[in-house]
């Protein structure tokens, strides 16, 4: 069980009060599949992806990228239960889609530093520090599966 301080749970909410979901989603997973081209083989039914232009207009990667996004927000939501939250999520993404589980925590880090991007001056090494350790969480919860 993650023990949360109050400053992280109430960075981490402040946070997704803040950021544009739908932006930010499409920006961290269009990071993801252009830093990590090898990521693209889990959205082949997304079309192009040949380019980082491709990628970044592709509308399937935009609401892709929302989605999970919004499934981030949920997470904020249900600090406590991270794991029963994305439990499903990780039985689809290991026995139907096979995701290799190395690939939750690049999207992780592309989020991370796309809400970087989008506080600026704001996103001090503390409220760094609690991203990480909520992105860290929900990378678990969604390897579960794979242990």
């Amino acid at each position: 069980m993650v023990v949360w301080t109050d400053f992280e749970r109430a960075t981490i909410q402040n946070i997704f009060s803040k950021i544009d979901k739908d932006a930010v989603g499409h920006q961290a997973l269009t990071r993801c599949l252009v830093v990590y081209p090898w990521t693209q083989r889990y959205f082949g039914k997304f079309g192009n992806l040949y380019n980082a232009a491709a990628i970044s207009g592709n509308p399937n990667v935009a609401a892709h990228g929302s989605v999970v996004a919004h499934g981030l927000e949920k997470a904020v939501k249900n600090m406590d239960n991270i794991k029963a939250i994305f439990a499903e999520l990780s039985v689809l993404h290991s026995e139907k889609l096979h995701v290799d589980p190395d690939n939750f925590k690049l999207l992780a880090d592309c989020f991370t530093i796309v809400i970087a991007a989008s506080l600026g001056a704001t996103f001090t090494a503390e409220v760094q520090a609690a991203l990480q350790k909520f992105m860290a969480v929900v990378v678990s919860a969604l390897g579960k599966q794979y242990h």
